[in-house]
């Protein structure tokens, strides 16, 4: 009998791109929620005026390289028991920096589809809607607002890719790093 193939989704930003930055987002997150927003509802910002969106490009420039488990990735991406497809929240405007980052890790050597966030959806939204679609057996996030999010409106195994400052929090699908990802990604096979 024949075994079912491993569906796998993979976020951008902070999982496949290096960005060191990340570790901050907790803290600006708490200092934003304490302070700012009073509210039950986790919205993420959209910028909409030219300004904010050429400061979100330069924001989105701290990702800067490619993990360097994605080589591992690669890897694992050649055994005919896996299908990855990479998941980004990123929205329409960042689309020429999507696609550049596309090139350079040479994606189609990696994943059968990718999907960018086009149409400006709330992230997790996009997310929740895009593995439901796909029917993923998994997806890796290093956003542990999205992957509470993705708890709660999907059934995918959400593995979390944590950080130092978030690594305290209790999850049982936490990594530290892409390779550990991929370690545990070998178990399913």
């Amino acid at each position: 009998m024949r075994k079912k193939m491993i569906k796998v989704g993979f976020d951008l930003d902070g999982v496949i791109l290096y960005n060191p930055i990340r570790i901050f987002r907790a803290l600006v997150s708490d200092i934003f929620k304490a302070k700012i927003k009073k509210t039950k509802d986790r919205k993420f910002f959209i910028p909409q005026a030219e300004p904010t969106k050429f400061i979100w490009k330069i924001l989105h420039k701290t990702s800067f390289m490619a993990n360097p488990g994605l080589e591992d990735i690669k890897k694992l991406s050649k055994n005919n028991r896996f299908r990855f497809y990479l998941i980004t929240g990123r929205y329409g405007f960042l689309k020429d920096d999507f696609e550049d980052w596309l090139k350079r890790i040479k994606s189609n050597e990696i994943f059968y589809k990718v999907f960018l966030n086009a149409d400006n959806l709330q992230p997790p939204e996009f997310k929740s809607s895009m593995i439901r679609k796909l029917k993923l057996d998994a997806y890796v996030e290093d956003n542990f607002d999205i992957v509470k999010e993705l708890n709660k409106n999907t059934k995918v195994k959400v593995l979390w890719m944590t950080n130092i400052v978030d690594k305290k929090i209790s999850y049982p699908l936490k990594f530290l790093s892409l390779k550990e990802v991929c370690q545990f990604l070998k178990t399913l096979a």
